[in-house]
């Protein structure tokens, strides 16, 4: 691939330059002219760089890691989504897949400290042990995880069902550190985070964990839970969700459109993907006005939903122009327990859209992050002409592939800014020592334990002005946290939500505490005002046949 700001040509003289100062210790082979490339040819080449290297490396070699690297570069030459796995990422994979692994079953969150338990799953390892909201990682199975990221932390606390793994936390109300012998159990992964009741009428459910065998499933059962309270109409939100297995998203747009038209087609060259079209099974199981949620972090099966529902007219899709994954990826088991993803086919909309961005120019790093659904133009300046393939569609609206999905309406997520990134920090700290009982005068904040209680009533745990104050004061007073008084004030309405959502997660869930950002969240707000368009979209699909 192309490297951008001449960083190609800058690397080859700083490597000529430090091969002149240093030396080089022997004289360069000519070049065999015959420049023509075989399979053969290609893994003699590698057995020779292999055996060059054993023989003359100054250090000793990692070849696991050495051949992992090598097998991850050869697949990135090919596109950005074929991928290798090691022995622990394969099994994740499959675990993801499962909606389940193995592990004590909390949910952390790395702070500029260390990484901290943000709220415990129920029914869990973890919840039967004792762990709580706020408590510190400090050593697992007695390794020091003061230093540790989220990551390595997730790790260690994995592994085989039914052995132990040795926790060390720190918490508020404890004089010294607490320490649990914690059996592994299973850890459910479920793709639907949050469901609950919008103003008019209107249920969100929170599709963000991925396309997993217990997808469809899930969501038959919020809708038939959001219908008890008098569901109708529905926000479905895929924002962040990275896609998963193909056969579920198709599942979920049955539920939503006829049965025996188009979901997907998918179009490939070799026997593991056939091009072929996967068609709707359902006949509208869920006849309801509809509006998808997407953002940059929606990406395939996530796009393949909003791809349909945009195509056919079903509901109007609001948010961010999603990432533009269109690529089917196989998977293929490898000795060893590792394997790979490889892209076999592509993706297109029941109208022919492609979903996949291009990636032919630029590096992995720009393909990954050129495209984050936050900074879009919502002006009324005059629009640039559309990159993509244009697609008519039968009701006459021109749609364009090649580019992801564009939303029917587009509205910008809320703003990251590092003041606000420092005051969700501040925020989680503050309320950590309130809810441990060690805020003078604000002791009837003390909790025990989370009960679980999944959703919260709108406007639930506001910030007095008092216990807002007291924030403002102790945060800007800590030099830590890296804010004044001014920074917090000109965020005020930032800082009270997220002192709520931590408040709600501490006595409730982390489901109640997302449910308290969501209340404020302007794209939710968008998806509400526009479920009128929702409406009558619904009713020209349901007229068309």
């Amino acid at each position: 691939m192309r490297i951008k700001n001449g960083f190609a040509f800058t690397a080859i003289v700083i490597i000529m330059a430090g091969a002149l100062a240093g030396g080089l210790f022997g004289r360069l082979p000519a070049i065999n002219a015959d420049t023509s490339m075989t399979r053969a040819k290609v893994v003699a080449d590698y057995r020779e760089v292999l055996e060059v290297v054993d023989k003359n490396y100054v250090g000793a070699i990692d070849h696991e890691k050495v051949a992992d690297a090598s097998i991850q570069g050869m697949l990135w030459s090919l596109d950005p989504h074929s991928a290798f796995f090691t022995r622990d990422e394969f099994r994740k994979l499959y675990e993801e897949q499962a909606s389940q692994f193995y592990g004590i079953g909390v949910s952390i969150l790395q702070r500029r400290d260390g990484v901290y338990i943000q709220s415990v799953i129920p029914n869990t390892p973890a919840d039967k042990a004792g762990l709580r909201y706020g408590d510190k990682f400090i050593e697992v199975d007695g390794k020091n995880a003061t230093e540790w990221s989220s990551a390595e932390v997730s790790r260690n606390v994995r592994g085989e069902r039914g052995s132990t793994v040795n926790v060390t936390v720190e918490r508020v109300a404890a004089e010294k550190p607490v320490t649990f012998d914690i059996v592994r159990g299973g850890v459910p992964l479920p793709s639907i985070r949050n469901y609950f009741m919008l103003p008019d009428g209107a249920g969100y459910i929170g599709l963000t964990g991925g396309f997993q065998e217990t997808t469809a499933a899930e969501l038959d059962d919020a809708i038939a839970q959001l219908q008890k309270q008098g569901m109708t109409s529905l926000v479905l939100d895929v924002r962040g969700n990275p896609g998963g297995l193909l056969p579920q998203a198709v599942e979920v747009v049955s539920r939503f459109i006829r049965g025996g038209e188009t979901v997907v087609s998918v179009r490939g060259r070799s026997s593991y993907a056939r091009t072929q079209e996967l068609k709707s099974r359902g006949g509208m199981v869920h006849d309801m006005p509809l509006v998808v949620l997407v953002n940059g972090g929606s990406a395939s099966a996530s796009e393949i939903v909003a791809g349909a529902v945009q195509d056919y007219g079903r509901g109007i899709v609001v948010g961010s122009d999603s990432f533009g994954k269109g690529l089917v990826q196989r998977v293929f088991p490898l000795p060893y327990g590792t394997g790979l993803t490889l892209t076999t086919a592509r993706y297109y909309t029941p109208f022919g859209r492609s979903l996949q961005k291009d990636y032919s120019s630029g590096s992995i790093y720009e393909y990954y992050t050129g495209n984050n659904g936050q900074q879009i133009d919502v002006s009324e300046a005059p629009k640039p002409v559309p990159a993509g393939s244009p697609v008519t569609l039968p009701d006459g609206r021109v749609l364009y592939g090649g580019r992801g999905i564009e939303p029917d309406v587009k509205i910008a997520g809320d703003e990251f800014t590092p003041t606000r990134a420092r005051i969700n920090d501040a925020a989680f700290f503050f309320v950590r020592q309130l809810v441990g009982g060690r805020v003078p005068g604000f002791e009837h904040y003390k909790v025990d334990k989370q009960n679980f209680q999944m959703g919260v009533t709108a406007g639930s745990f506001q910030i007095s002005d008092q216990l807002f104050d007291l924030f403002v004061k102790t945060t800007a007073s800590e030099s830590a946290s890296g804010l004044t008084q001014e920074n917090i004030l000109a965020e005020a309405h930032h800082a009270r939500m997220r002192l709520r959502e931590e408040l709600a997660t501490a006595n409730y869930s982390n489901e109640a505490g997302i449910q308290i950002l969501l209340e404020s969240d302007p794209q939710v707000l968008k998806a509400v005002e526009s479920m009128n368009e929702a409406r009558a979209f619904h009713k020209r699909y349901r007229a068309s046949r």
